[in-house]
């Protein structure tokens, strides 16, 4: 996506710290982070196991609150989770008693979305369901569970894809139709994405720029646009050379 094409700014994170109480006393874990993503802008964070992505997420998202700092999300503070926000972690999040269907539909609350038969037929379709509507969790492969909750997150028009490791737990082929069919879905809507992933090629591979957190507690270590035109080839010497780039910034 190009500069021009995004907007004001979406999130603004505005130094956040958060400590964790143990034993041993206060754990430092976000360390004094600050940053702006723009409307419509895709944003991917990257950093050594261990550092406080995923809490960092949890705060942005509104699941946790920081020690000091905020978060603010089209100018307003962000005090707890929002429908303006849907979350896609590696846990997932689709109902086993559900089905496909209904999981689609569980998220369209009032009045306002016409049949939402219809609606969630079509983002089943979307993302390559159509035919497993009334299907339950249990009877789709893993690479489909994912679809269905992609298409849940979709459904619901949200502002804003918070994505802790979404593909994680996929095998490397079914990650790579993950992305593409995310990337898909965004060509066709306009949606800001804020993704948290150990995979230094899958950030390459998606977003418009890559911030890499340093070691806990975690700060900004470093920030890379990705101006390389979808769809994108890992093995280009732009993509390698960024991909460099960013492993020395992780220490490898």
């Amino acid at each position: 996506m190009s500069v021009d094409s995004l907007s004001a700014d979406k999130i603004v994170v505005a130094d956040i710290r958060k400590s964790f109480a143990t034993d041993k006393g206060a754990l430092p874990v976000i360390g004094g982070v600050s940053f702006h993503v723009a409307d419509g802008e895709f944003v991917a964070i990257v950093g050594p196991s261990g550092c406080g992505k995923s809490t960092l997420m949890n705060i942005i998202a509104g699941f946790e609150r920081p020690d000091t700092g905020q978060v603010r999300v089209d100018g307003a503070e962000h005090l707890g989770p929002s429908p303006k926000g849907i979350v896609i972690s590696q846990h997932g999040s689709v109902f086993p008693w559900l089905t496909v269907q209904q999981n689609l539909m569980f998220g369209l609350n009032g009045d306002g979305h016409g049949d939402k038969a219809a609606l969630a037929d079509h983002y089943a379709e979307m993302v390559g369901l159509k035919g497993f509507e009334a299907s339950y969790p249990h009877e789709l492969s893993g690479g489909m569970l994912k679809r269905a909750e992609l298409a849940r997150a979709f459904v619901v028009k949200p502002d804003i894809l918070y994505m802790d490791e979404p593909f994680s737990a996929l095998d490397a082929l079914m990650n790579l139709r993950m992305r593409n069919e995310l990337l898909r879905i965004l060509g066709e809507e306009r949606h800001t994405v804020l993704l948290i992933t150990h995979d230094v090629e899958e950030a390459i591979y998606m977003a418009d720029r890559i911030m890499v957190l340093s070691p806990r507690p975690a700060t900004i270590q470093a920030s890379f646009d990705v101006d390389i035109p979808h769809p994108r080839r890992l093995t280009s010497p732009q993509a390698q050379s960024l991909r460099e780039a960013i492993l020395r910034e992780l220490g490898l």
